[in-house]
């Protein structure tokens, strides 16, 4: 300013330039968490209005703070928390109106009117962050479970279909034995016939001696205990494995 005659004369300057101003709103949510809203706010000045923007107002920043913190603290108590995150686009927007509304009689342009974040407490983060942990950890346990379910599943119709097909591997087996025995005991001849007692024995002294490979050819086999006499002949195995068999049935069970 200068001095003139005892005239004291100040001179300021208005710019017409974008200016941004931020303010920071603390506020609660209808779920009770109070979070604080970043806003920020690029005005200038109008052009024909430069005088209105120079004396009608003493603090411009002070004024659009206010009307930002009526704005947000009438909309954002109407949202829980994660719909005050997913609509800034909405607060902004009435931001953006009621600064608009107000300041062009003061000759600003509001060009943009940005939620740049809604930050609650430290807290009330960590606490959404391990809900989101224990949600993820959770259907992580129930897709394992399920994965789980499925090869156990899998695995019994597998070894179910396995066993049915050595069942039947077992009895095409035993019916071309059968064959056979029939063939080689008739020598050819139509009219001979075996008896099923007969066929019986033989298949039981057949599975008797394919037990006994078996056994033999397993290394985690230790003692076994047959009733069976060397002196006998091969004809009496048959009698000796029922016997044997009729034994353990009616042994009393402990």
């Amino acid at each position: 300013g200068c001095d003139l005659c005892g005239i004291c004369i100040g001179l300021r300057s208005v710019t017409r330039r974008v200016d941004q101003n931020e303010c920071v709103i603390e506020t609660k949510t209808k779920d009770n968490v109070f979070v604080a809203v970043r806003v920020a706010i690029q005005q200038s000045v109008m052009a024909d209005r430069a005088e209105s923007a120079f004396y009608r107002l003493a603090n411009v920043d002070s004024q659009i703070d206010s009307y930002v913190a009526d704005v947000v603290r009438s909309h954002v108590p109407k949202m829980v928390l994660d719909e005050a995150f997913e609509n800034k686009d909405s607060i902004s927007l009435a931001i953006q109106e009621q600064l608009c509304k107000h300041m062009t009689d003061y000759g600003f342009t509001i060009h943009s009117a940005l939620v740049t974040e809604v930050r609650p407490s430290q807290d009330v983060v960590n606490s959404m962050n391990e809900i989101n942990k224990q949600k993820r950890l959770r259907d992580a346990a129930v897709m394992a479970a399920e994965a789980e379910k499925i090869r156990i599943v899998v695995k019994a119709e597998a070894d179910a279909e396995s066993a049915r097909l050595q069942g039947v591997g077992i009895a095409e087996q035993r019916s071309a034995i059968v064959d056979g025995l029939r063939a080689s005991i008739a020598g050819g001849e139509i009219d001979a016939k075996l008896t099923n007692d007969r066929v019986c024995e033989l298949l039981l002294i057949t599975q008797y001696f394919e037990t006994l490979k078996e056994i033999g050819t397993n290394n985690t086999s230790q003692a076994v205990f047959i009733p069976h006499s060397s002196n006998d002949a091969v004809m009496d195995v048959a009698s000796q494995i029922r016997n044997g068999m009729m034994q353990g049935a009616a042994a009393p069970p402990k």
